[in-house]
């Protein structure tokens, strides 16, 4: 009888979702909206779900498979999503109607979730994100980044000096960046003095370690997360382990208290969410320092660690980069905040780090209001957004259109230089996001990643060696931009 039941239940739930399945596509189609059929259940993204290819080159491939359209028809698991192609759509979706598309999605959890990201600036929605974003603003002005330069060079001098007893051997870049975003992050975010190349296993560098290193069953509960999304309010499903949350709410908790009861004050951005007039609880300042610490320490390093992979390959790139900042050295000495602008190539450098390897993904956005979008092609009919619905503006596929951007799997730092950078067209180059929802830590993350390039440039020539691959492939376990078998170097000094 119980074997009955159980096969009732389960020829039940696969019908219902064949049936999900075939309404997307009777909806598309009546819609006309081209597509990709998918699989029942999975949609577009059954092979990145069993670990076979990246999210990014899921999206791609329909992105690519309709090259006249301005958007297609993408089925994440059971959700209908459209991935927008145009540029022109792009725009109005992320800045001339951004009231219709205010809202990101739900990823990990929802506002109202306690966990980690809850409470976070990427999750708030409405007044409340608004709310939050003005009291970050401040934390990433061109004064606040004055402040922060001087950390940034310290951590920065501190792998050069690692370095000089590492030259000429093969060398792990993921491993090396890690630590530098780690350190400069507990210090930004939490007023924390933290050396990673010399406490090799400080908690809050293993805490990070382990973030994004999704296990199998952190995999199943995003996936069910996403299907089911009242099943994950119901039985409490979690993506980040109790420990990692209770580090964070733990850390910041002592933080709070420690400064509160000694009179400490400190310019990182617990401060200044400790100062603001408004009442936040402290759940929502963990989920803000969170945030910071997770897209600083994974995303910033995944753009350099595949940039110095990229300049390990590129040898003219790396010279000419070189030629500049040894220019630089000479003529101001110390790398200076208000003379970061002379270093113009080093601009190009990491646009074409960002164009190519865009940490990103895509804008999700979730409309508000019902919107009512241009035919997908000529000829066509218009397609109506209700609220609730959810449009993909992609950032990769984007990036790497030879439409936009000739030969785009040639890293071509010139293509952003001043002769040319008038070739790309607006809304076309999108690594922090565009519009009021765009990366409020972008300034942060530019400065970041160029302290630590110019000085490593400056010492040490990177070179290929026989373990660095060639192409760079991603790895498809995941959600980051990583290089199979990860990416290797060897440094040599400089004479």
């Amino acid at each position: 009888m119980i074997t009955e039941i159980v096969i009732l239940l389960l020829m039940t739930i696969l019908t219902y979702y064949l049936y999900v399945y075939k309404k997307i596509h009777w909806h598309y189609d009546k819609s006309g909206v081209k597509y990709l059929p998918g699989w029942p259940i999975f949609g577009n993204i059954i092979k990145n779900t069993f670990m076979k290819r990246h999210i990014i080159e899921e999206i791609d491939e329909v992105y690519r498979a309709f090259p006249d359209e301005r958007y297609v028809g993408f089925m994440e698991t059971t959700t209908p999503t459209l991935v927008i192609r145009d540029p022109n759509i792009i725009k109005a979706i992320t800045v001339k109607d951004f009231d219709h598309f205010v809202n990101r999605k739900d990823l990990f959890t929802s506002e109202n979730d306690n966990g980690l990201l809850g409470g976070s600036l990427v999750m708030l929605k409405g007044d409340r994100w608004r709310d939050m974003r003005t009291t970050l603003s401040p934390a990433f002005t061109g004064s606040k980044m004055r402040t922060m330069m001087p950390l940034m060079i310290e951590i920065s001098k501190n792998v050069v000096e690692y370095l000089k007893d590492k030259t000429s051997k093969d060398l792990l870049v993921d491993d090396l960046i890690h630590r530098y975003t780690n350190d400069v992050i507990a210090s930004a975010g939490f007023g924390l003095e933290v050396n990673s190349l010399v406490d090799k296993e400080n908690q809050f560098y293993m805490t990070g370690q382990t973030l994004f290193d999704f296990t199998l069953w952190q995999r199943c509960c995003f996936f069910f997360a996403a299907m089911f999304p009242s099943l994950k309010e119901t039985f409490k499903l979690e993506v980040f382990p109790r420990k990692t949350r209770k580090f964070f709410r733990d850390l910041v908790s002592n933080i709070i208290a420690y400064r509160v009861h000694n009179s400490v004050k400190r310019p990182d951005m617990i401060q200044l969410l400790m100062e603001t007039t408004q009442e936040w609880k402290e759940s929502e300042l963990t989920s803000q320092v969170f945030q910071f610490f997770a897209a600083g320490f994974e995303s910033t390093a995944a753009v350099l660690i595949l940039g110095i992979h990229e300049l390990a390959l590129n040898p003219d790139v790396e010279e000419k980069l070189y030629q500049e900042v040894k220019k630089y050295k000479e003529s101001n000495g110390e790398l200076k905040y208000e003379n970061l602008a002379e270093l113009n190539y080093l601009d190009c450098v990491l646009n074409e780090m960002n164009r190519k390897w865009s940490v990103g993904l895509f804008m999700d956005r979730i409309c508000t209001k019902t919107y009512v979008l241009p035919p997908p092609t000529e000829g066509g009919k218009p397609y109506t957004i209700k609220p609730g619905d959810g449009v993909y503006n992609v950032l990769n596929s984007i990036h790497m259109d030879p439409k936009y951007h000739p030969n785009p799997e040639k890293f071509d730092p010139d293509r952003f230089s001043d002769e040319k950078k008038h070739n790309i067209k607006p809304f076309t180059f999108m690594p922090f996001g565009m519009g009021p929802r765009n990366c409020i830590g972008a300034r942060f993350a530019t400065m970041e990643l160029k302290v630590l390039l110019y000085y490593l440039t400056l010492n040490y020539k990177i070179v290929k060696c026989e373990k660095t691959s060639v192409p760079i492939k991603l790895m498809t376990r995941d959600i980051n931009l990583k290089a199979v078998g990860g990416s290797w170097v060897q440094f040599e000094a400089r004479i």
